[in-house]
């Protein structure tokens, strides 16, 4: 995308939300949560683009999860996901599987969201494309 639109309004990335996550009392991964840096909700199927790096490294699409009011969709799905809409006042999850979770102390993440707003038509089937990206360093919970 050549230009897009930047909101300022919130951090997209929420302070102290990084977590490893445990199945059987095994670490199968991490999460944290995320908000709409916009001035209205979007259904996810505007969502073009969702990518995580973790301390410099680019995690495998596959293996990031976006949640949302107890759903969980693979990045692949958000397309389809014409009835989930997510409010602003919401912090959504994103979740990535990754055997052994995250080391203790501090990571560096960066999140890759962009989407289109559906109702400000730039030209023949194209939308305004806005830049919901953010990187944050954040300290794992135990």
């Amino acid at each position: 995308m050549a230009f897009a639109m930047k909101f300022n309004m919130v951090d997209v990335i929420v302070s102290d939300s990084l977590e490893n996550c445990y199945v059987n009392g095994k670490r199968v991964g991490f999460q944290f949560d995320i908000r709409l840096d916009y001035y209205r909700g979007q259904f996810l199927s505007v969502i073009e683009e969702l990518e995580v790096t973790v301390n410099g490294e680019k995690i495998d699409t596959e293996s990031i999860r976006f949640r949302l009011h107890d759903k969980e969709f693979g990045v692949c799905q958000l397309e389809t996901c014409c009835n989930e809409f997510w409010r602003v006042t919401e912090p959504a999850t994103i979740f990535v599987r990754k055997g052994g979770g995250l080391p203790e102390g501090e990571h560096d993440i960066e999140l890759r969201l962009m989407f289109r707003s559906p109702y400000m038509a730039i030209g023949p089937n194209k939308y305004m494309p806005v830049d919901n990206c953010g990187t944050k360093k954040l300290r794992v919970k135990f």
